[in-house]
């Protein structure tokens, strides 16, 4: 079993970090979030989904401290990339990874939570870099 790596400054990874400790499903009580969500260019009410995510979020006890929105097919090629994630490794785009990164770290919030499903490999992926758990809105439903 590989150790847990931890990213560093310039996006190396540190060794034998401790894993992030994911709460269990729908509790998040006292515990503050980065959210995220990634749209279609189609979906024209992204604003009002995500108020309600972040509605569902405090409803289960978390404070949110930050919100992203990844838009897809709003610019850089157009209507056939419309639904294809930035990247398979991250979902979103590396400058939207840095950013949330930065805020996660600003704030010191506990956790960083996707309105969409990500792969396992995602999760890992976004646990390293943003150096704490990540979830899906799909991780908590109980």
């Amino acid at each position: 079993m590989k150790p847990h790596r931890r990213m560093r400054r310039g996006g190396r990874a540190e060794r034998g970090a401790r894993p992030a400790k994911v709460p269990p499903p729908g509790e998040l009580t006292g515990m503050d979030v980065v959210l995220v969500g990634y749209f279609s260019a189609k979906e024209r009410h992204y604003l009002v989904i995500m108020d309600e995510f972040a509605s569902a979020v405090a409803a289960l006890g978390a404070q949110v401290v930050g919100r992203f929105v990844q838009r897809r097919g709003v610019s850089d090629g157009g209507a056939r990339t419309m639904d294809a994630p930035y990247s398979s490794r991250t979902l979103v785009s590396a400058g939207k990874v840095e950013e949330i990164a930065l805020v996660r770290e600003r704030t010191r919030a506990d956790a960083v939570i996707f309105l969409n499903p990500l792969t396992a490999h995602q999760v890992e992926t976004l646990t390293g870099l943003f150096n704490c758990p990540v979830l899906s809105s799909q991780d908590l439903v109980p």
